[in-house]
């Protein structure tokens, strides 16, 4: 169904150190001003870094990517970032810092960043400017919605092998268009899941672009974003819960699977598919039939598949 990843790849203990040589995200990959074939332009310094320079509260301003992605929320500069991370940090998707800026407050900003497992990049000086300017050195990228933390809901979920409730957990990795990324929320939200976890980093942010395909699903739909993925799918198997994954390499079956009253249901993305890390875990991993010829499915029609046929399984006969 999906290309196999490296045993190590996509880990999710990794997310603790900056990993500032990635490739860029999907939308940088497309946009027009990051392949533009220019020289970066520099800030000056001294008006850079000024006090009095520093960008106004009001000073938000909308993502120039390409058009599948923007116009995506973007605030610029280090009070104003800084205060995202202290009062709003489930609402930030990623921080963007200048490379080599040699100024210690960006160095504290990044830390704070990571301390909240926000991923952070360093990017070229005209990759800033393409989302917001002034800057200062350091853009947020912006959810269109604070995401919820697995602190503030666990216990529902750890209580209901106990109370004989039926619980859906949708976990969606690597996916980076935002229009696949909408399908899978409208498709949880309809098919009956309670809650859809999506990890700090190799994600498309909730942008514009993924409420629009979801159509309102994003807004109804509880969004969660675990400090750590890979132990909360432990602490949910651990609690009772069927781990099932999604991929075509297995021999077991969608079709007429005995499926619990619990489940986490895990979907990759696009071209790694289904992360090591999740798979170790899985209860079973699962094939969908298909015709050979047509390769795989679409992550958004594969995950739609597979609560679906949880869905019929749990009708009333």
């Amino acid at each position: 169904m999906w290309k196999k990843q490296p045993f190590n790849a996509g880990r999710e203990n990794n997310e603790e150190e900056p990993s500032f040589s990635e490739r860029p995200s999907f939308s940088e990959r497309r946009s027009p001003r990051y392949n533009r074939d220019r020289g970066p332009r520099h800030f000056d310094r001294d008006r850079d870094f000024n006090r009095d320079s520093r960008p106004r509260p009001n000073q938000v301003n909308v993502a120039l990517g390409d058009a599948e992605s923007a116009p995506q929320t973007a605030v610029g500069g280090i009070r104003e970032v800084t205060e995202l991370l202290t009062n709003s940090p489930m609402k930030v998707h990623r921080v963007l810092f200048r490379h080599n800026s040699g100024n210690p407050k960006l160095y504290t900003l990044q830390k704070m960043a990571k301390k909240n497992r926000i991923h952070v990049q360093q990017v070229e000086a005209r990759i800033l400017d393409s989302y917001a300017v002034p800057n200062q050195g350091v853009v947020a990228l912006c959810n269109e919605k604070e995401l919820l933390k697995w602190d503030d809901v666990k216990s529902e979920f750890f209580a209901a092998k106990e109370k004989g409730e039926r619980k859906l957990v949708v976990v969606a990795t690597n996916i980076e268009d935002p229009r696949n990324l909408g399908a899978c929320i409208r498709s949880s939200l309809g098919l009956g899941a309670d809650i859809f976890l999506m990890p700090s980093k190799g994600m498309c942010g909730l942008t514009p672009t993924v409420t629009r395909a979801s159509t309102g699903a994003v807004d109804k739909l509880r969004i969660c974003r675990p400090d750590n993925l890979e132990a909360t799918i432990g602490e949910l198997k651990q609690a009772g819960y069927q781990v099932l994954g999604l991929d075509a390499a297995t021999e077991v079956s969608l079709v007429d699977y005995k499926f619990g009253d619990q489940i986490v249901l895990a979907v990759g993305g696009e071209d790694v598919g289904l992360p090591p890390f999740i798979g170790k875990q899985c209860t079973d991993i699962l094939r969908i039939p298909m015709n050979p010829e047509a390769q795989s499915y679409n992550a958004s029609v594969a995950l739609s598949l597979g609560l679906y046929e949880i869905a019929r399984t749990r009708m009333p006969k």
